[in-house]
C-alpha cells in the first residue's frame, strides 16, 4: 500500500512538473483540412464537477471539440440496461456525429459505455469486445472508411481500475491487434493508468504501438494532474501531439478533460508501422 501511494505522488508531481514547463493548449477549433481529428472523453455518465446531471453539457462540449470521429466512455448507465444518456439525434443535428452500430442492445448508446461516433464514412466491421477482470468492461472495434480516403481501425476502450484487470485487458488487445491484419490502428479511450516506469500496465501495448506518446494530464477535470485518458497508433507519424481540449465547460460537464489528436491522410496511405520498433 506504501509503494502504491508513493507512485501515485511520484506520478503527481511529475504532472505537475509537466504543467509549470507547458501548459495544456486552450480548446480551438482544428483545421481539418491537415487531417482528421479524432477524440476521446469520458463523459462520467454525464454528471459534472459539480455533481449535476446534465446531458446538454456533455453534447456542448462535444460540439466544442468538432472532432470527425470521438469515442466516448460511460454513456450509458452502468447496469441493468445500460440506458443511454444523451440525445444522439439532437447530437447528430448539432454536429453531424453518428454513432457507430452495434449489435444486441435496445436502449444502450454503445458497448459496455464505450460509444464511437464519426461524421462522414463508411462503416467497414464492428466488433464488441468484452474485456476480463472483475468489473464489466469492454472495448468496440470499428473499422472506418473516411469519405476523403483512407482505412482506419478504432479501438475504444475503457480499462478497469484494478492493476491486475488491466494487465489482463492489454493483454488481450494486443492479441487482437496482432490478428487484425496491417489496418493503420488507433486506440483511445480511458486507460485508468497512472503508474509511470515499469510499473504502468500501458507498457504492454508497445508490442502493438511502439514507444508510448507523452502523457497529457486529463483528470480530475478542474486540476487534471493524471494522464487517464489515452490516444495511440501503431503508425509512426499516424497523429499529432495529443492535447486536451480544455474550456471553461469541459472543466464543469465531466471529471475528465477530452483529449484529441489529429490524423495524418499521409500516414494512412503509407507510414510505417510504429511496430518496427525503432529506439
Amino acid at each position: 500500500m506504501r509503494k502504491k501511494k508513493e507512485s501515485l505522488r511520484a506520478s503527481i508531481l511529475e504532472s505537475l512538473k509537466n504543467r509549470n514547463q507547458a501548459r495544456p493548449k486552450q480548446a480551438a477549433k482544428t483545421a481539418h483540412a491537415a487531417g482528421t481529428l479524432i477524440a476521446s472523453y469520458n463523459v462520467h455518465k454525464c454528471v459534472g464537477a459539480d455533481r449535476r446531471f446534465d446531458p446538454d453539457r456533455i453534447s456542448r462540449v462535444i460540439h466544442e471539440i468538432d472532432a470527425d470521429v470521438i469515442g466516448l466512455q460511460e454513456a450509458d448507465t452502468r447496469f441493468g440496461e445500460r440506458t443511454g444518456l444523451l440525445d444522439l439525434r439532437r447530437l447528430e443535428r448539432d454536429t453531424g456525429l453518428i454513432p457507430v452500430p452495434i449489435a444486441g442492445t435496445s436502449k444502450a448508446h454503445g458497448w459496455h459505455g464505450n460509444v464511437v461516433l464519426f461524421k462522414q464514412g463508411t462503416v467497414r466491421d464492428v466488433h464488441q469486445i468484452k474485456l476480463p477482470g472483475l468489473e464489466p468492461r469492454g472495448a468496440l472495434i470499428a473499422e472506418i472508411e473516411l469519405a476523403h480516403g483512407g482505412n482506419i481501425r478504432i479501438i475504444a476502450a475503457h480499462l478497469g481500475l484494478l492493476h491486475r484487470s488491466r494487465a489482463q485487458q492489454t493483454r488481450l488487445i494486443v492479441e487482437l491487434m496482432n490478428d487484425g491484419g496491417d489496418t493503420p490502428t488507433i486506440l483511445l479511450g480511458d486507460l485508468n493508468e497512472w503508474r509511470l516506469g515499469d510499473r504502468s500496465s500501458l507498457n504492454t501495448f508497445q508490442a502493438a504501438f511502439g514507444p508510448l506518446p507523452p502523457a497529457v494530464p486529463s483528470f480530475p477535470s478542474a486540476l487534471p494532474l493524471l494522464a487517464l485518458d489515452r490516444i495511440m497508433a501503431n503508425r509512426r507519424g499516424m497523429i499529432s501531439a495529443v492535447e486536451v481540449h480544455d474550456s471553461p465547460l469541459a472543466r464543469v460537464a465531466s471529471d475528465h478533460l477530452p483529449i484529441k489528436a489529429m490524423v495524418s491522410l499521409e500516414a494512412l496511405d503509407g507510414g510505417a508501422k510504429m511496430h518496427s520498433h525503432t529506439a
